[in-house]
């Protein structure tokens, strides 16, 4: 294809993935009101004493004319462009392939599962351990501080908590990344386990915008699992590789030494 044809392919890829997040977001506007309840649950589920009114509501408050009719548009455009994630990767994936060997779209086809799901379960993770980081945060308007969260700047939270978690769980691919290029072998990695433990347990105390121990946790324990599986996927590849050049022709060959020649010509 020619550039020209390349750049028209991409207006396409581009249009059609336009056109199913358009749909998907309009959908998800019908249900916003829904979508908004589910993302408040954590707030909802903190003490009477983290809440501006207190009992049973836990009503978040807008402070201009148009905000909440903005907060409902962005909400709306980010469940859309969740929805239609299948269609828009096809698109992406359907633009990068013809430039790819048959291999190479396997590796590619399974790192982009794998760091899909990743991203799916670190923001499934901040979900979880939100509350107990909007508890740790808010406990300190204590006295006479009354917590009044708008709803804009708790969304805003929300997709930080989200983007540090989802961001924290592509760490082990990336190592596994590394491995398969040759760059890391399994030997370095597993002699560097405590340094690479320690400095999960830093990060993630940097990284959590609450920095209590319950949200640092949560997000270093399951990178410490993670990275454990890393090394068991190092290992096999490691060992793959070394019976391969076991089984080479020229195996015991020092490196700088050539290879004899074969005088005898091949079929």
């Amino acid at each position: 294809m020619t550039l020209v044809e390349h750049l028209g392919e991409l207006r396409s890829r581009l249009f059609k993935s336009c056109v199913a997040v358009v749909i998907t977001s309009v959908g998800a506007f019908a249900v916003h009101e829904r979508i908004l309840l589910f993302l408040t649950k954590p707030y909802c589920k903190l003490p009477e004493a983290h809440r501006l009114t207190g009992g049973h509501d836990c009503s978040l408050i807008v402070t201009g004319v148009l905000e909440g009719f903005q907060v409902s548009l962005k909400v709306s455009l980010y469940a859309g462009i969740l929805v239609a994630a299948p269609i828009w990767l096809y698109q992406l994936w359907r633009f990068i392939t013809p430039g790819l060997l048959s291999n190479e779209r396997k590796y590619a086809l399974t790192f982009v599962g794998a760091s899909t799901a990743l991203f799916a379960g670190g923001v499934a993770m901040a979900y979880l351990m939100l509350g107990y980081g909007l508890e740790f945060l808010l406990g300190f308007a204590s006295g006479n501080l009354t917590p009044a969260l708008k709803i804009d700047s708790y969304l805003s939270f929300m997709t930080t908590f989200a983007m540090a978690f989802g961001l924290a769980f592509e760490f082990p691919l990336t190592l596994v990344l590394l491995n398969l290029a040759g760059v890391l072998s399994y030997a370095r990695m597993r002699s560097w386990w405590r340094g690479i433990v320690f400095g999960i347990f830093a990060f993630s105390a940097v990284a959590t915008p609450t920095g209590d121990p319950f949200t640092m946790s949560g997000m270093a324990l399951p990178m410490c699992l993670l990275f454990g599986v890393a090394l068991l996927i190092a290992r096999s590849h490691d060992a793959r590789k070394a019976r391969q050049e076991a089984e080479a022709p020229y195996a015991n060959v020092p490196d700088d030494e050539a290879t004899p020649l074969e005088m005898e010509p091949s079929q």
